[in-house]
């Protein structure tokens, strides 16, 4: 039974995109594999624990540095875990350049391990950051059995995806089925909110509050809404005080602060339009359009060159698309969802019907299970 041992970021209960994707590729591998996961903790001090039955090593991180992780531990604990597990399949998600530092010279010296490459997005924002790990990430290509890109378009809209193409592998990233649920207490708390605000029109948004999130388009694209509109913000980050200074004069904008899931599930299910205007490829999908789309909602997006964005919410489909960090568009773009309840109601179907079909666990799971297929004894 071969060995496969997975390196993400972060794992659960650790929020994000990546994070999640990380756990929902554990649970969907048969069992003709054993599992371990190492990562870091997010605080300082290691640890061990067992999720979903697996085994989890969490490293102890002292600073971060361009949104970096680092930590004293790392090194030993796994030079520990390969000698120890002594892992036949690694699986490493991209982009994690202070963890691929240690990984590399294990590759190096171990050329029978199968690398599965998990190509989340490409390094954009931090260009010297990028430039400074070109090589590594170059060997990373170069080095990889197979690589796993998110969706088709970032295969072609990636610098790096776009000349391996032979061996890269979409597998688009999904919602498991818990977060597609949308009965019960998230129903009852759907419609608590809805009758808080009778006669307004719900556009929801969520997110880490960090400039390619792009969220202070949705605050000024409010300024061209009446009040007929309710802009709910659910998350928080770096830039959480300056855009309440933004929206301090608008009435019709509420920051929610963080969210547990429930009551994220409730605002997504309450809404009538679930905004995401993400601006850059440092948005390599966009798993929250998934859950939107789950809940039967339309949404509004912008156009990411090169992002998973655009495939996950099809314009006209599921989704209005508009020009990357036009306010107004984004606007009309609500508008026109916001006085057509028909358009809104065949959007939201249409959403439906693409997670079922593409984004679903099910789905997400057969994949997994079809690209580690040939590694199973």
């Amino acid at each position: 039974m071969k060995k496969i041992l997975h390196i993400p970021n972060y794992y659960h209960p650790h929020i994000g995109g990546i994070e999640q994707t990380a756990r929902d590729i554990v649970n969907s591998l048969d069992k003709d594999f054993t599992e371990e996961v190492i990562c870091f903790r997010g605080e300082k001090g290691d640890s061990i624990e067992e999720i979903d039955g697996i085994k989890v090593i969490k490293c102890g991180e002292f600073k971060k540095i361009a949104s970096q992780s680092l930590s004293l531990s790392y090194k030993k604990l796994l030079k520990c875990e390969m000698k120890e597990y002594n892992p036949d399949i690694i699986v490493f998600h991209y982009p994690n350049p202070f963890l691929a530092h240690y990984l590399v010279k294990y590759l190096k010296k171990n050329p029978n391990i199968i690398f599965i490459l998990w190509w989340h997005m490409d390094i954009t924002k931090q260009k010297k950051l990028a430039k400074l790990f070109e090589r590594q990430s170059q060997y990373l290509l170069k080095r990889a059995t197979k690589i796993v890109s998110t969706s088709p378009k970032y295969i072609e809209g990636s610098k790096y995806l776009s000349k391996y193409k032979e061996k890269v592998t979409p597998i688009p990233s999904c919602i498991p089925d818990y977060r597609a649920d949308y009965s019960g207490k998230i129903l009852d708390r759907a419609n608590e909110i809805r009758k808080e605000n009778e006669g307004k029109k719900i556009v929801f948004s969520f997110g880490r509050h960090v400039e390619y999130k792009g969220l202070k388009y949705l605050v000024e694209a409010s300024k061209y809404l009446s009040d007929d509109y309710k802009i709910f913000i659910g998350g928080k980050g770096p830039l959480t005080e300056e855009l309440k200074d933004l929206a301090k004069d608008d009435s019709k904008i509420t920051f929610l602060g963080f969210l547990d899931n429930n009551e994220l599930k409730s605002y997504i299910k309450a809404s009538d339009i679930f905004a995401f205007p993400s601006i850059t490829k440092n948005e390599g999908f966009g798993l929250a359009l998934v859950e939107a789309e789950a809940a039967s909602k339309p949404a509004v997006t912008f156009t990411v060159e090169g992002s998973g964005i655009n495939y996950v919410a099809l314009d006209g489909v599921t989704a209005i698309e508009s020009p990357n960090s036009d306010s107004k568009a984004l606007s009309d773009a609500i508008l026109k969802l916001g006085n057509d309840p028909k358009l809104r109601e065949e959007m939201g179907n249409n959403g439906y019907n693409r997670y079922k079909e593409l984004f679903s666990f099910d789905k997400f799971k057969d994949l997994v299970n079809q690209l580690f297929l040939e590694y199973k004894e």
